[in-house]
């Protein structure tokens, strides 16, 4: 599809309409509203109109605490409001001497006190008061950080294999990891007017005539937008449920000769709204090294001009997909990058978790992969994680990776140094002796009490879940084995269940949809088993299933491939076709 013949294949949203979040950018000089007028009222703890949607585009999502906002109500109270901050940080890498002045922030400055790792391998604040958000974005910006384009109608995070062992090859994927980011930023100065120069601008019309945003658009994205790069075997990003993934290629040598470009993954829906699901992502060929930034700067102007503005429940990249076709995506991209697609390289994921423990990297420095539970980083009695932290980065001499499953690297550690990282990660609760594999191969979102979409728990409820979820595993004699089981507070998507073997997706307070049937490599979405029943329900039906499985499996098998192979669930093949209705699959499953 050209821009010459866009006319006659005019897509049916274009004709209607736009959303609302359309004209609220076009209004708000770059991203700038007032948000230097709501700073200054105090009689609110929140943002106020416009403002409310725009501090998304810089990084920061309102929230109040939702154990009491009933009681505060009662009260004739506003809600505890407070805001969360993501920060930007492509690739997870992040220097000991950051750590130590975000965690000094989070101390002294936030409501919860905690850091808390996310699975886009970056880490937010939540409980940030009204009054503390300046401050907070200047500290930031102090120690080479920010929060540009970590949330809202933006390219998110670039989320970049954590792997050590191949650490040549990480380093160069990191790089572009790291450009990819960056080129795809906004380029107004909005952000830093408002945050670090406190700067306010009355009128747009200058504006639009000295600022410009040739790849992002004066209004952005469509929707949000997630972009990752992995390395094989290792998939520990997910990149089948981004809407950017770019599959690093080696040459003979070992080193980065270019990418494998997959399109249109994306793991959000609606319970009941068929015209939403979530979907893998797609292959549209193979660039060299020269023509990356080209790709994904051609993918995101594609998105940015074909994509619905006017119904953003369809709008993000597997939905102008959809209505583009592929082939049609593919083609102007194409056009729009000036070259054209190699066929994809071969590749192949094997598995997805992180490593846990001690791993030697090709340079002979040590790295230590620390499970964090939910990625939560605070104090608890018996688990000072976030002192541990803190008395690491006040000695360790390499850096610091967050993972995309929540956990964090201690990396390029010196042999010299390895017994007093691991003295100090022991004696912290860095390192437990108690965590099982299966408790490693599970992840939740936040959910409640902060996030204003959670309908059910999710970080609250996983500790708890998994122990019972132990307990089945080893009356079946399978301690040592797992399943990839993660639990979301709605369907969103945060949690990642929809590429989960097992995957709990929450439809109200206690009570949750069970997904069963995707595999370990990550390509491909479990499909909903039973609807809206209790953690303990779904503990009696996963005994029931598990049993089997430990009677049936063939040698290795996976319990995602068993449950198809078994014919306990069917296959999603095509989500856009049979994620609602399993009869709609092909009769044959390639």
């Amino acid at each position: 599809m050209s821009n010459d013949n866009n006319e006659e294949k005019k897509l049916a949203w274009q004709s209607k309409p736009l959303s609302d979040n359309e004209r609220l950018k076009t209004e708000s000089n770059f991203l700038r509203g007032t948000i230097l007028d709501d700073l200054e009222n105090p009689l609110t703890g929140g943002f106020t109109g416009d403002n409310f949607q725009l501090i998304r585009f810089h990084g920061m999502y309102e929230q109040d605490d939702r154990d009491i906002r009933a009681e505060r109500l009662e009260e004739k109270l506003e809600p505890l409001k407070f805001m969360l901050l993501r920060c930007r940080l492509p690739g997870g890498i992040i220097q000991p001497y950051q750590w130590i002045e975000i965690d000094k922030f989070a101390r002294e400055h936030t409501y919860y006190q905690s850091i808390r790792l996310t699975n886009r391998q970056t880490f937010q604040y939540h409980g940030v008061p009204k009054g503390k958000l300046q401050p907070m974005h200047r500290l930031l910006h102090s120690i080479g950080l920010d929060s540009i384009a970590t949330a809202a109608d933006m390219n998110r995070n670039v989320l970049c294999t954590s792997n050590p062992i191949e650490s040549e090859l990480h380093q160069q994927a990191y790089e572009f990891a790291k450009k990819i980011s960056e080129h795809l930023l906004p380029r107004s100065r909005g952000y830093l007017d408002v945050w670090i120069d406190g700067k306010k601008i009355e009128s747009s019309d200058d504006l639009f005539k000295q600022e410009d945003e040739p790849i992002l658009g004066k209004t952005f994205l469509p929707r949000k937008f997630k972009t990752a790069v992995a390395i094989p075997p290792l998939n520990d990003v997910d990149v089948y449920g981004n809407d950017m993934n770019f599959i690093a290629i080696q040459d003979e040598n070992g080193q980065l000769c270019g990418f494998n470009v997959l399109v249109g993954g994306g793991l959000s829906f609606e319970h009941g709204n068929t015209k939403t699901y979530p979907n893998v992502s797609l292959e549209l060929g193979y660039v060299p090294l020269d023509k990356t930034l080209a790709a994904a700067e051609a993918v995101v102007k594609t998105q940015r001009d074909f994509g619905n503005r006017h119904d953003r429940k369809n709008a993000r990249t597997r939905y102008t997909i959809q209505n583009m076709t592929l082939d049609g995506f593919r083609e102007e991209v194409e056009k729009r990058m000036g070259a054209t697609f190699e066929p994809t390289r071969p590749f192949k994921f094997t598995e997805r978790g992180d490593r846990i423990g001690w791993v030697k990297g090709i340079d002979n420095k040590w790295h230590l992969t620390c499970f964090i539970e939910s990625g939560r980083i605070t104090d608890q009695p018996g688990k000072p994680l976030m002192t541990g932290m803190l008395e690491l980065a006040k000695v360790h001499k390499g850096d610091f990776r967050i993972t995309a499953n929540q956990n964090i690297i201690i990396a390029n550690v010196a042999e010299d140094d390895k017994a007093q990282i691991e003295a100090l990660a022991r004696q912290y609760g860095l390192i437990r002796p108690d965590v099982t594999k299966q408790r490693e191969y599970s992840m939740s979102c936040v959910a409640f009490p902060t996030c204003p979409l959670a309908m059910a728990e999710a970080e609250r409820a996983l500790p708890d879940f998994i122990s019972e979820f132990d307990k089945v595993m080893a009356k079946h004699h399978l301690s040592d084995d797992y399943i990839i089981t993660r639990i979301t507070g709605c369907p969103n998507g945060c949690g990642r269940a929809m590429l989960s073997e097992i995957g709990l997706v929450g439809k109200a307070v206690g009570r949750y949809n069970l997904h069963i049937g995707g595999d370990r490599e990550g390509v491909r979405i479990p499909r909903l088993y039973k609807e809206n029943i209790t953690l303990d329900e779904i503990i009696r039906e996963l005994d029931t299933l598990i049993g089997r499985w430990a009677l049936e499996r063939e040698t290795n098998e996976a319990f995602g491939d068993y449950v198809i192979r078994a014919g306990i669930i069917r296959p999603v093949v095509n989500a856009p076709v049979d994620f609602w209705d399993a009869e709609l699959i092909p009769t044959k499953v390639a």
